[in-house]
């Protein structure tokens, strides 16, 4: 019997790209480090404005002063800073619309990654369904099943723009249901999902008594036009609704690594007296540095402005492609660019990178409706220009590729 034979039967069968090409998929293999050995460009990872610096003067003063007072070797609680907390529970009750008690009802994460794992773990035993939308982030479809849990996809469609559709839910659930898994807005399809379909969705679980998981990452990156709804602030879901965010995307602090839930009291509780065992500390320094980020959140509004920017430029470019089509992005920094035309998605991936030298994600990761897609990051770099040259250079290769196979519009 081998080692591997050893292990749980779902970790037997992950692939963490040692012993294979994991092309397309930007956490997992080397890719990313060849591809930079060879001066690429890299459009596959979401972190806002890589590999540039964009650390607000505040919080870098603050995260030097840490260092340099000797605060940042030491330990803070594993349910985080309490100043810290103070802050972020303002910006809960401004941008959420919800008043939380920031000692009772918040939790620092090390980044929202380890948040939304620790989110589901208090709930899901062997055999429960957890329901998730796809295409969704390809951590909702794992980390169910990393606790024995089942995932269950709930179908959107492009033809309706990825509308959360609850009579899809209401086929597929079953006594064996436990929660349902959101991420709102939708990462890879920028969806903002309107009031309209999270009050449907809500008044489905409430019916069924589910528990819901929601992934906010995006929040702080929604255009104009469009209405952030959390789902929590809904009625009849505060007690039964916990919530992931981060600092990574809408302040472009990925490397800080901090995350934070927020959940009423009888879930936090739980929460609380297992953070050591499950997520242990955020790191002391990025903790006390992230402070001023939230006192004055001002900035993130140039980062909006700059990414409104680039998302009508991309929307643009790819659709003058023939055979390539892409919706107007509601949030993020990224495109959710359909590629079917052209071939399969895996492959155009790998021709990307080796005719763009250019590196993004294959929508295959992203659930069953992924396929024929790739999630483009348009969002790295500080300098407007040369994103906007990735992108041209991603077209003219997809182009190229389009007069290769003959289509022409």
């Amino acid at each position: 019997m081998s080692i591997k034979d050893k292990m749980r039967p779902l970790f037997r069968t992950l692939d963490g790209g040692l012993f294979s090409e994991k092309a397309g998929k930007a956490d997992v293999g080397d890719a990313v480090s060849k591809l930079q050995a060879e001066g690429g460009t890299l459009m596959c990872w979401a972190d806002p404005f890589y590999p540039d610096r964009v650390i607000p003067q505040k919080v870098l003063e603050r995260s030097v002063e840490v260092i340099q007072q000797g605060i940042a070797c030491h330990y803070t609680p594993p349910i985080g800073n309490a100043d810290l907390k103070e802050v972020i529970a303002k910006k809960i009750e401004r941008d959420n619309h919800i008043k939380v008690d920031p000692q009772r009802n918040i939790i620092i994460n090390p980044g929202s990654d380890v948040g939304l794992y620790f989110a589901m773990t208090p709930f899901i035993e062997p055999g429960d369904e957890v329901l998730v939308h796809d295409p969704s982030y390809p951590s909702n479809f794992l980390d169910p099943q990393l606790l024995n849990g089942v995932v269950v996809k709930v179908p959107t469609y492009e033809e309706d723009n990825y509308r959360l559709r609850v009579e899809e839910y209401e086929k597929r659930v079953t006594p064996k249901t436990k929660m349902v898994l959101l991420s709102s807005p939708n990462n890879p399809t920028g969806r903002v999902f309107t009031r309209e379909e999270l009050t449907e969705l809500s008044e489905f679980i409430i019916k069924h008594d589910l528990i819901c998981v929601c992934d906010q990452a995006f929040e702080d990156t929604v255009f104009p036009g469009h209405e952030m709804v959390t789902m929590a602030s809904l009625p009849g879901m505060w007690e039964r609704t916990v919530t992931v965010c981060s600092c990574s995307k809408g302040m472009a602090l990925s490397g800080y690594r901090v995350g934070y839930i927020f959940a009423n009291d009888v879930i936090m509780d739980a929460m609380y007296a297992t953070a050591v065992n499950i997520q242990g500390a955020a790191n002391t320094m990025v903790q006390m540095a992230m402070i001023p980020a939230y006192e004055d959140t001002s900035f993130i509004k140039e980062y909006v402005a700059e990414q409104d920017f680039r998302r009508r430029y991309a929307y643009e470019k790819f659709n003058a492609v023939p055979g390539v089509s892409m919706a107007l992005m509601e949030s993020g920094f990224y495109g959710w660019v359909n590629v079917s035309r052209l071939g399969d998605s895996s492959e155009i991936t790998a021709y990307l990178a080796e005719e763009a030298k250019t590196l993004v994600n294959d929508g295959k990761f992203y659930g069953d409706q992924g396929d024929g897609h790739l999630r483009i990051i348009y969002g790295v770099f500080a300098d407007r220009q040369k994103s906007l040259d990735g992108i041209d250079r991603l077209c003219a290769a997809l182009a190229k590729r389009a007069a290769q196979l003959g289509i022409t519009e």
